[in-house]
């Protein structure tokens, strides 16, 4: 197993774990840090459209983050 591979697992894993969480705001900052390494994941993979998809998706987090500020 590569590193590029281990950071695809670790993505993997930080995304699927966010769905597993029942507060949103938490949920959200989980899933933006496994889009972040999904977005590096497609940078050593030369993926780009893993890197514009997930690239996409943090800002989504980030604006309902921002957006529902408490």
């Amino acid at each position: 197993m590569n590193f590029t591979e281990v950071i695809g697992y670790v993505a993997s894993f930080l995304v699927l774990t966010s769905f597993l969480m029942k507060d949103i705001k938490k949920l959200r900052i989980v899933n933006i840090f496994g889009c972040a390494a999904f977005i590096m994941y497609g940078v050593f993979s030369a993926a780009l459209p893993v890197i514009i998809t997930n690239g996409v998706i943090v800002l989504i987090n980030l604006y309902y983050l921002l957006k529902n500020k408490d």
